[in-house]
């Protein structure tokens, strides 16, 4: 580590305190630049802070199969590792992620951000080698029917492996983090994600034949949890005079996906990917209302993206989606219960306009910077090793005697709030597409 001044800039905004340099390696996503997902945008934004105020940043990115194009070197600062993945979707993560930390103990950085607990068999090879690392643990991943009994097994040992094994838990909202706490009595450091100030104007919306607030949008990948086929079957069963545009597709989905298409009928149009962010982010700041179906991912960052466009967001009935949307939202569980939200949207202009403003009001609690300087706090955290004791790796999940000792709950915190670990002295026990769908 290299110490700097006495002060640092992290994207013009000044900290008091001495800064350590650190080198971060960020491992298990798809890596950058970000065209998939949530962990993606996160690595992203986190990153290029990161590498702004002077830290070294790693990425460990999956190669694309077939791609003529020599991958990138570097991405806005970031060093790039490209390695390859097993191209079947139960093994592609855990593939990639194997080699990338065996890459890792190679090339050795200060402190690793593993992302997604799925990847938690890997880490007693990093602490082997005494490579301090947090795990983000993401949503709960268990609860996706994609995976059959087996998986889910799996996912609901890797989360019981990454409380174990992590020196640092990193929640993206605070129903994870309370999720994490009753299930292992486990603390964790909320970093929530950005939400961007999008003000795009709307001159692209012509090229697909839309016009301003005369659509209703959804923006997922097609996977059950996401409830795209629950927004589409109300929506066809709704007097709504205005389409339903769904961006978004899936690369093992074909069945689900031929139900979607089945339950709609003339009024819904299917874009597949849309990969010109001008143009979708002109798609969330125009829409009447942005029908956001995720229910087990925690915070999601499509829906950060429509609050910052100012869209007025009809969510699937979750505390995730609550915490982010808050009383800018209208919810809905059933068919019939978007049926009737895209019917008042239509009928209440005036409301909905409101909840835009509202929801854009409650992004500016979303803010990169400051996720970004938390980040680098946890890196420093990590490197430092000033982070509590692991539990002892022959537990799983508190035991009695566990309980019976008390420990300090988290406190609730407002959207984008930093909460980072308790001191090594305190008493505790150690777990869209979106923007680009």
């Amino acid at each position: 580590m290299q110490r700097t001044g006495p002060s640092s800039e992290l994207h013009g905004r000044t900290t008091e305190a001495q800064v350590d340099r650190v080198s971060i390696a960020m491992v298990g996503t798809r890596g950058v630049p970000a065209r998939y997902g949530g962990f993606e945008t996160a690595v992203e934004e986190i990153g290029r802070r990161l590498a702004d105020a002077g830290h070294r940043v790693v990425v460990y990115c999956r190669t694309v199969p077939g791609s003529p194009e020599q991958p990138p070197a570097t991405h806005l600062g970031m060093e790039l590792v490209h390695l390859p993945a097993a191209r079947r979707r139960s093994l592609e993560t855990l593939s990639h992620t194997a080699l990338s930390v065996r890459h890792l103990l190679a090339h050795r950085t200060d402190a690793a951000i593993l992302f997604n607990a799925a990847n938690a068999p890997l880490l007693p090879a990093l602490r082997a080698a005494g490579i301090p690392v947090a795990t983000h643990v993401d949503g709960l991943e268990w609860k996706r029917a994609k995976w059959g009994g087996a998986g889910r097994r799996y996912y609901r040992a890797a989360e019981a492996l990454a409380v174990r094994w992590s020196d640092v838990l990193i929640a993206d909202a605070q129903g994870i983090a309370d999720y994490y706490r009753d299930a292992f009595a486990a603390p964790t450091t909320l970093l929530t994600y950005g939400a961007p100030r999008i003000e795009p104007g709307s001159h692209r919306l012509a090229e697909l034949g839309l016009e301003p607030r005369g659509y209703h949008l959804v923006v997922a990948r097609f996977e059950p949890e996401n409830h795209v086929d629950l927004v589409v079957e109300g929506y066809a069963a709704s007097a709504a005079t205005r389409p339903l545009v769904v961006v978004g597709s899936a690369p093992y989905a074909d069945e689900y996906t031929a139900r979607v298409h089945a339950l709609a009928d003339d009024r819904v149009r299917f874009l597949g990917g849309v990969w010109d962010q001008e143009l979708l982010d002109q798609l969330y700041a125009n829409c009447a209302t942005y029908l956001h179906g995720h229910s087990v991912g925690g915070t999601n960052p499509s829906l950060l993206r429509a609050i910052g466009a100012g869209a007025a967001v009809t969510a699937f009935d979750v505390d995730f989606n609550r915490e982010v949307v808050a009383d800018a939202g209208r919810y809905f569980r059933t068919p019939a219960d978007v049926a009737r939200e895209v019917e008042a949207v239509e009928a209440e202009p005036d409301r909905v306009a409101r909840s835009g403003q509202r929801a854009q009001e409650l992004a500016g609690g979303y803010d990169w910077d400051r996720v970004a300087a938390g980040y680098a706090e946890l890196a420093r955290t990590l490197a430092e090793r000033r982070f509590p004791a692991r539990r002892p790796s022959g537990r799983r999940g508190p035991t009695a005697a566990d309980l019976l000792v008390a420990r300090p709950q988290p406190v609730p915190a407002p959207p984008g709030a930093v909460l980072l670990p308790a001191p090594a002295a305190a008493p505790a026990v150690e777990d869209v597409p979106v923007a680009r769908p």
